[in-house]
């Protein structure tokens, strides 16, 4: 019997010892991996553009190496005049040769749907949705009928227009996490009008002027609106303007996450991109780098930043088409505006046969 017990301890003893040792391999991999300077630029970027994450950076890494990170991970706006004569509405050359399979693709449209096309994009790190809409006249603005007190979700922003696609717009008061969508940053212009001005806007003005053509701006709302301005949010950074793209210094302190983001191309055509992210094992998100590889793919010439992270959300048809780090089980966060295809030209549009999260 005393044998018995002996072997018993040493194998439990033994197994104490693995256990041991696997936590110390753990810790040790660990305390390298946090020194690891690609390991730092992920990470505190990415907690730092968090409005109630931010303490993620600081809890691995004291204030001198956060503020350090910061300065070598940023974007270089690029701000200079757009010339709005080289979009040409209309250009568009369906069943033309076609210079890469992007644009095979993108005008290869949805049976029955001369509206707009859904497009996945599925990459090693991230899973993403591209909206083409074909006529930019089929693109407005649409606010929060309870702008000031509390926002709505893209999904009832969609289905209080009768539009048929919808993507997030502008950022909002957000303190601690739990912003309602209430209280929009910046400004807002809705039909020629400055119907909202407050602090806290970033980037500049992010729009489409009554001709149809998309506007980015550092101006005044009121210069903006003389400029021909019809509906725009403010927020940003730009990415592409006139065809150039933006400096990128590292990840361009914006980190890894879910990303909206909206562009036009020379021929007019209106792309709404949503990257899902914040989501292990299905999509991590995107960096800024990330963002402009796609929008280059299919030839963007103007596109601008909007509100990402939890905000990020899709709708198609009045449905959910993304898959949101948070908010899901609610149709969304509610936010204070959004971008929507409306089908002012009454051209055929039949909804996609199914949605998402694969």
């Amino acid at each position: 019997m005393k044998k018995v017990k002996k072997k018993v301890r040493l194998k439990r003893l033994n197994k104490f010892t693995i256990l041991v040792i696997l936590l110390d391999l753990i810790v040790i991999d660990g305390l390298i991996l946090i020194q690891n300077d690609k390991f730092k630029a992920f990470w505190i970027p990415t907690a730092m553009t968090t409005m109630s994450h931010q303490y993620l950076a600081y809890t691995l890494y004291n204030e001198d190496t956060v503020n350090k990170v910061m300065s070598e991970n940023f974007i270089e706006q690029n701000d200079e005049e757009m010339n709005l004569d080289e979009i040409t509405i209309g250009s568009i050359k369906e069943n033309s040769h076609y210079s890469n399979k992007y644009e095979k693709e993108l005008f290869t449209k949805d049976s029955g749907n001369d509206v707009y096309k859904t497009i996945r994009i599925i990459e090693q790190k991230y899973k993403a949705w591209l909206i083409a809409v074909y006529d930019p006249r089929d693109v407005e603005l649409a606010v929060s009928s309870k702008l000031g007190k509390a926002g709505q979700s893209v999904n009832t922003l969609v289905k209080n227009n009768n539009a048929l696609v919808g993507i997030n717009g502008g950022g909002f008061e957000d303190l601690d996490g739990w912003g309602n969508g209430s209280v929009p940053y910046g400004a807002i212009i809705k039909d020629g009008k400055l119907i909202w001005e407050h602090s806290g806007g970033s980037g500049g003005l992010i729009g489409f002027t009554k001709d149809y053509k998309m506007y980015l701006t550092t101006k005044s709302p009121q210069e903006a609106i003389q400029d021909g301005m019809k509906d725009a949010v403010d927020f940003g950074p730009f990415l592409i303007v006139n065809g150039k793209t933006s400096k990128i210094h590292g990840d361009g302190g914006w980190g890894t996450a879910p990303r909206s983001v909206i562009a036009q191309r020379k021929d007019g055509v209106v792309l709404m991109l949503c990257i899902e992210g914040r989501l292990p094992g299905y999509s991590i998100g995107a960096t800024m780098n990330d963002v402009i590889d796609i929008l280059l793919r299919y030839k963007a010439y103007n596109a601008a930043n909007l509100d990402g992270g939890a905000s990020s959300t899709l709708s198609v048809e009045g449905k959910l088409w993304n898959k949101p780090s948070a908010g899901a089980e609610y149709g969304g966060r509610t936010v204070s505006n959004a971008w929507i295809v409306t089908n002012k030209q009454n051209k055929p549009a039949t909804a996609p046969l199914k949605s998402n999260y694969k």
